[in-house]
């Protein structure tokens, strides 16, 4: 079997992962993945914070909760650029992720609102225009529909560990067309 179609097997059994979402199974998917992976979060911004993974032990966290609270993932494998050299790959991917957001979420809204206005230690006016930010959206985006797709790209570089292919390092992101959500200032 080719490098190439190893590895577009190793993407079909993180797919598996990602459609049947079966927490009981968690481990042992995450056995598809080295020891000292690095998984990047769409909301990834700083190595070893919040979405931004350097073991495998604390990237469980990231899949557990894409499995429970995210939308649905689907690779475009067929058109996947795979490539590999010796014992070390490289993929980038297309991807959507597919979420039903219903009308209750203006009220999830509101109490996040009630939440972020009573712990938040920003000034006043940043705080106000976070909340009107997230309400605009809120407001904008249902008015859309319920079913929500976004593109995502997914890149990981992938290694062979005692006859096997593991992934060493994952990246999920969003495209952006306006502003970038996050901005340091």
């Amino acid at each position: 079997m080719t490098a190439h179609t190893e590895i577009k097997a190793l993407l079909t059994l993180f797919q598996e992962g990602y459609t049947h979402r079966d927490l009981q199974q968690l481990d042992s998917f995450m056995g598809l993945f080295t020891a000292d992976v690095e998984i990047v979060g769409t909301n990834g911004v700083k190595p070893g914070e919040y979405e931004w993974y350097l073991t495998r032990d604390t990237a469980r966290a990231l899949v557990k909760g894409d499995w429970e609270e995210w939308g649905d993932l689907k690779l475009d494998i067929e058109s996947a650029s795979i490539h590999s050299r010796g014992e070390v790959g490289w993929v980038a991917a297309t991807a959507t992720v597919t979420q039903t957001i219903k009308k209750e979420n203006y009220a999830s809204y509101l109490k996040f609102v009630k939440e972020f206005i009573e712990t938040s230690e920003l000034p006043a006016e940043e705080k106000l225009h976070y909340i009107l930010r997230g309400g605009t959206n809120t407001v904008y985006e249902l008015n859309r529909g319920e079913t929500f797709t976004w593109p995502l790209r997914f890149t990981a570089v992938v290694v062979r560990e005692q006859d096997q292919w593991k992934f060493a390092q994952v990246n999920f992101s969003f495209p952006t067309v306006y502003f970038p959500d996050v901005r340091r200032v």
